[in-house]
């Protein structure tokens, strides 16, 4: 319940923060050097804000609310597998380097999500996709570093694809339900410790 308390108020103010910040953004610069998309957006207005903020409020907040993600895995562990012990220290370095990389493909694929946003028959599969693929990735890492060294992380993520971005798209179908999106980044973690222990363990389930 402290999570979740702090999780709502975050995720509130970050989407004030993200709206006020995205119409900002529109108003004072130049997104695409497309002319007729540009216009379109100039004229869209608040709409145009709406939208591009509701895209990215699920990546953003859960790249935000990873900082005490944490003990939700550890409240699940407990709970469901009190046996496996104190979870494993991560170093400064390690976390600095699983952030910086993952806000590198955040970025890089949101843009690239952005491109399709005028396509309306496919843009719903590669916003999930895409969005799949990147929260999928991030929660799995937050709960597998906390058990097993990153190469093994990365190891078991790739041989697992399917199963990782399946729970990657549910995780970013909460992020569009309003209300629910608030406790997405809860549900998405604890979920997220039963998928990875089922990956992990195949033989105990």
């Amino acid at each position: 319940m402290r999570v979740l308390g702090l999780s709502l108020m975050l995720s509130a103010v970050l989407f004030v923060l993200l709206w006020t910040g995205v119409g900002l953004v529109l108003t004072q610069t130049s997104l695409f050097q497309i002319g007729w998309l540009e216009a379109a957006i100039d004229i869209l207005g608040g709409l145009a804000t709406a939208v591009l903020t509701f895209l990215l409020f699920p990546a953003v907040a859960s790249t935000t609310a990873g900082f005490f993600l944490d003990s939700v895995a550890e409240a699940v562990e407990s709970r469901h597998y009190p046996a496996q012990g104190p979870a494993r220290r991560q170093s400064m370095a390690e976390i600095m380097l699983t952030s910086v990389r993952f806000l590198g493909i955040l970025i890089a694929l949101n843009l690239v999500v952005l491109v399709f946003l005028p396509f309306a028959p496919i843009f719903p599969f590669v916003f999930y996709g895409v969005n799949g693929y990147l929260l999928g990735r991030e929660y799995f890492e937050l709960v597998a570093l906390r058990r097993i060294e990153p190469g093994q992380a990365k190891t078991l993520r790739r041989g697992n694809r399917i199963a990782v971005l399946a729970a990657g798209v549910i995780i970013a179908f909460l992020f569009t339900l309003p209300i629910v999106n608030l406790a997405a980044p809860i549900i998405g973690t604890a979920a997220m410790v039963h998928v990875f222990e089922r990956l992990r363990h195949p033989s105990d389930f």
